[in-house]
């Protein structure tokens, strides 16, 4: 259930909603109402739309607005959005996208799951098995969630889901390098080396039919950038990440063994048998 009165709840966490768009006029308007019955603070990131969206904006004086007149990426929108985000005074930010296919009041699961969750990223896991997700959803769906859990050893349901909630505050150093539709990859990564905590809440998908849909994923390009940013990854986990991890277990199990042997000498020199 959304909590009583979530517009106080967004407050006291700091949390802001951001709404990364390019070229969804006949959505946007929609989502956004459907986002003001549950909070004023959003922020929009209008990644230089060509068609009406800027008509559509107007129409929402109470949004707070970044706009840009060239398209440059949805990563770039994200990112560009997080920077905002944290100079507005925010902690956090859930993303949905502009198309329509995520639900707002799905926003009380990122609300909640927060609570005991204050410094994790909380990626809306999306039921995928529904007879509407498009075949190269389903495709993409699988292939990033197996090379998240090769490059990270995490498994996720959903790497691909926009509908998340970041700890923007806590990812304001992290230096990104990707700008398209990888980005989401490269953000849970990063992140994920970094030991920042990713966990999952399940959130409602809609797909609508071939004929309205609109996607601006270009499947041989992204899927190629992808590809190649994956390929970088992995090789970085291999050569630094993976053993990197593996020295610091051994050190960890050393100094545990270490601990456990010097609290023995203790006990015996204080004629005390150490507890088996």
């Amino acid at each position: 259930m959304m909590p009583a009165d979530p517009r106080e709840m967004f407050k006291q966490k700091k949390v802001c909603v951001l709404v990364p768009t390019y070229n969804n006029e006949r959505t946007l308007g929609k989502v956004l109402s459907s986002l003001l019955a549950f909070t004023n603070q959003i922020i929009v990131v209008n990644d230089g739309s060509t068609d009406s969206t800027l008509t559509v904006l107007q129409q929402f004086p109470q949004i707070n607005l970044v706009s840009y007149p060239q398209n440059k990426g949805k990563g770039y929108a994200l990112r560009t959005g997080f920077r905002h985000a944290v100079k507005s005074g925010y902690d956090y930010a859930i993303t949905i996208d502009s198309d329509g296919q995520h639900f707002a009041d799905d926003l009380h699961k990122f609300l909640t799951k927060l609570e005991d969750h204050p410094a994790a990223i909380i990626i809306g896991a999306r039921n995928m098995d529904q007879a509407s997700v498009p075949g190269k959803s389903s495709f993409g769906h699988k292939f990033s969630n197996f090379w998240f859990w090769f490059e990270t050893g995490l498994t996720m349901s959903d790497t691909q889901s926009g509908y998340r909630l970041y700890p923007v505050k806590l990812l304001n150093n992290t230096n990104f390098i990707t700008r398209k539709f990888e980005f989401e990859i490269e953000v849970l990564v990063m992140s994920a080396w970094r030991g920042i905590e990713i966990t999952e809440v399940p959130v409602r998908v809609y797909y609508a039919d071939k004929e309205n849909r609109v996607s601006h994923f270009r499947p041989f390009k992204d899927f190629t950038r992808i590809s190649i940013l994956n390929t970088f990854l992995v090789i970085i986990a291999l050569l630094y990440i993976k053993p990197r991890d593996f020295f610091r277990g051994l050190k960890k199990k050393n100094s545990g063994k270490r601990s456990m042997i010097n609290s023995s000498i203790h006990l015996k020199r204080i004629g005390q048998k150490p507890v088996p």
